[in-house]
């Protein structure tokens, strides 16, 4: 459930129009609904009701807006970073140190420094030289690092490859057959506090199959800790419950996996450590853009070209990912249609052959479930800016983060004296 719907024939966010949005603050321009963010926290938290004190951190790279990030942070959420600027950013939006967990399978020497300094609650080891770097450091500092070792289990997400991070190809985690033997290796550094294993095999799943085996292998490899004489008090099952993008689309909801869960770790005896971050911001946003105008090239559908690009949107160029397209104000008639950027890129493509409202030169129209992965994902390509977001909660709307035009980001550069 999201809060973008139809009110008097026009597109609203909560109680605010999108037109309103888009005569004050432009096009393209992010819109998020907090009461939808507050509204999916506080599902996915429910359905780990059964689970004793279970630790959620939201994954900060599916939205990383401060704005979004405080008001996970009033829900209760921690976080879940992959860099030293996300760990800034969970930070300054007011989640506890203690409640950070710090991912990623490049940490640098500075960003590993950085999170002990903060004293985070959790770093999650992608390899045992990691392990060895962040034990020599903490030891200089005359810290101890509290540690989650990340296993990869090969287990097929069957979701899309460039988002799946379960496999024995994919470049996370170590190996599940030489885990036990890095875990018990690393126990033994001064420098670090061996807590408990991590897991994450991708995103946008849609079964909860994968998942399942993914933690019986997990399950399995604590119960070989705890054989050799290990200590195991936490188990990090990450993120990558699905959302849909397609209307009607059914998924398996929270409540299906926090079963899940409970039923598969009910003997672990461990602290439950989730990361989730699609599933909270997904349909808690959308992307608000205008039709430049429509073009026919030859005997096909015609070509609806909008003022949102890949640089603002970029899950279609990148993963051919799919985004119900609506009319902020439709009315009744339909069209078939390639949707399309002005960038010069043919990859520069939203949808082929899209049954969609009709729409002329000047209408307004969305992407749906865009809250998580988009804006984030923005770059300046074609020197066209940076989008605006926004906040809408209730009957107002603040502009959470500025539109950065091209020629803010050129002030930046600089021609070396030798040129001019």
């Amino acid at each position: 459930m999201d809060h973008f719907q139809l009110k008097d024939g026009v597109l609203h966010a909560e109680d605010v129009s999108l037109r309103r949005i888009a005569e004050e603050v432009g096009t393209p321009v992010y819109i998020y609904s907090r009461a939808t963010l507050a509204r999916h926290a506080r599902v996915f938290r429910d359905a780990l009701g059964a689970l004793d004190n279970p630790h959620i951190a939201f994954a900060v790279k599916a939205n990383p807006n401060l704005a979004v990030l405080r008001i996970l942070a009033s829900e209760g959420y921690g976080a879940d970073v992959v860099s030293g600027g996300e760990l800034t950013r969970a930070l300054k939006a007011g989640m506890k140190p203690e409640d950070i967990v710090f991912s990623g399978v490049g940490k640098t020497h500075a960003e590993l420094l950085q999170g002990l300094e903060a004293g985070i609650g959790q770093f999650n080891i992608e390899s045992e030289e990691e392990g060895y770097e962040l034990a020599a450091i903490a030891q200089r500092h005359g810290q101890r690092a509290a540690c989650a070792l990340r296993v990869n289990p090969d287990v097929d997400a069957r979701t899309h490859e460039k988002i799946s991070t379960g496999k024995s190809e994919n470049k996370f985690g170590v190996p599940l057959d030489r885990a036990a033997d890095i875990y018990a290796r690393l126990a033994r550094e001064d420098g670090l506090e061996m807590r408990g294993v991590a897991v994450h095999i991708g995103s946008q799943l849609s079964t909860l199959e994968p998942l399942e085996t993914a933690f019986g292998k997990v399950g399995t490899l604590i119960e070989e800790l705890r054989a050799a004489g290990c200590s195991v008090t936490h188990a990090d099952l990450g993120g990558g419950l699905g959302v849909p993008y397609k209307a009607g689309e059914e998924l398996p909801s929270p409540a299906e996996y926090g079963a899940m869960v409970a039923r598969v770790t009910k003997d672990w005896g461990v602290r439950l450590m989730f990361e989730p971050g699609r599933v909270i911001a997904g349909n808690a946003g959308v992307l608000l853009t205008r039709v430049i105008r429509a073009k026919r090239s030859g005997n096909g559908p015609p070509f609806v070209v909008v003022d949102a690009a890949m640089n603002d949107l970029a899950r279609p160029a990148m993963y051919g990912a799919w985004h119900d397209f609506d009319a902020v104000q439709p009315t009744g008639d339909r069209m078939t249609a390639h949707i399309v950027g002005p960038i010069c890129e043919t990859g520069d493509t939203f949808a082929m052959d899209r049954e969609c409202d009709a729409l002329v030169a000047g209408d307004l129209a969305v992407f749906r479930t865009a809250g998580a992965y988009g804006a984030t994902m923005a770059s300046s390509y074609n020197s066209r800016g940076f989008v605006a977001e926004t906040l809408v909660d209730g009957d107002r709307y603040a502009v959470v983060a500025d539109r950065i035009a091209a020629d803010a980001i050129m002030d930046a550069e600089r021609v070396p004296d030798w040129l001019t």
